[in-house]
């Protein structure tokens, strides 16, 4: 009997020209006041207005300015800076002896500006002995807290989305302390939030052994968010319990000749009861239990040569 194909339904693409504003629209009438006090303090601290004009797509006022160099830094939450990619940007911004990518930035209180997607550029343009930067100056506070989906200069890799996250979770935990489920678009992936805390604690954390397991029984919570982190927290510490016993057996196996750099994942895997339930959500507590005593019941002895070479994956971080 032919096994019936599912197909996917793919979204609609839009029709041509059917959404957002035409240039002369995106362009003219003057901005609301909220936004003409804006560009008053982009004067005031010693910067330039370029122009207001809305978003073509979803309409929204914004800034084209220049602002003082000094007064602009990164979001204290995301990513630490790459010196290679950074000495790489700075010497093709020098060649071009033009700076022709704006950052996004929002005005704090205190008249600095944060950018959540610029913080390289920034970095070359202070090393070049740069005066100013072009920004798109945002009204919208909460634009700083859309590091993931603002970032494409350099893509991220999972420890540093998931010590982004567990950054911006924690600052917004004290300054808006909503339900961490209600934040679902900002942190993109629920255990992103348990990684980062181990990697807060344990920078060479093997996290992406773990992560097709997480994303098996994680879920954002409905508690707010400083309830949220103490969960949290008592997540990673599971989890580094299991990692714990998983590091026993791969050192076991290791005595016995193995040295696959596969190792890790093959246990994880081994121990996975999840491996063959396809799509299957389960419980994060009895799925680390459940885990955790696989792990300390293995038997590296009866382990063979040939089941750790069909081993896939990639090898630990």
């Amino acid at each position: 009997m032919a096994t019936k194909k599912t197909s996917r339904r793919r979204k609609r693409a839009a029709e041509p020209r059917s959404r957002g504003l035409t240039p002369a629209q995106a362009a003219g009438g003057p901005p609301p006041a909220a936004v003409q006090r804006l560009a008053e303090l982009v004067e005031e601290d010693g910067g330039a207005l370029v122009g207001a004009y809305r978003d073509p797509l979803g309409g929204h006022w914004q800034l084209l300015v220049l602002l003082p160099l000094e007064r602009v830094q990164p979001t204290p939450f995301q990513r630490d800076l790459s010196e290679a990619h950074l000495g790489r940007l700075t010497q093709r911004i020098e060649e071009l002896d033009r700076f022709l990518d704006p950052i996004i930035a929002v005005r704090r209180a205190d008249g600095t500006y944060w950018t959540p997607n610029g913080n390289h550029r920034r970095a070359a343009l202070v090393g070049l002995g740069a005066r100013s930067v072009t920004a798109l100056l945002v009204p919208d506070e909460q634009v700083a807290y859309a590091i993931l989906a603002l970032n494409t200069e350099k893509a991220h890799n999972l420890r540093e989305k998931a010590l982004e996250v567990i950054r911006m979770a924690r600052d917004l935990a004290g300054i808006d302390p909503r339900a961490e489920r209600e934040y679902a678009s900002v942190f993109e992936e629920p255990q992103l939030l348990t990684l980062g805390l181990c990697y807060e604690q344990n920078g060479r954390f093997s996290g992406g052994v773990y992560q097709s397991v997480l994303k098996r029984v994680e879920s954002f919570l409905a508690s707010k968010l400083p309830r949220a982190l103490e969960e949290r927290s008592a997540r990673r510490d599971k989890l580094f319990e299991l990692d714990e016993a998983v590091v026993a057996v791969v050192a076991a196996l290791k005595q016995r000749g193995f040295e696959s750099p596969y190792l890790k994942n093959f246990v994880v895997a081994r121990i996975n009861p999840l491996r063959f339930q396809r799509g299957a959500q389960a419980d994060f507590d009895q799925t680390l239990e459940k885990m955790l005593r696989a792990a300390q019941r293995f038997d590296a002895n009866k382990i063979k040569a040939d089941q750790v070479a069909r081993s896939g994956g990639p090898p630990e971080e």
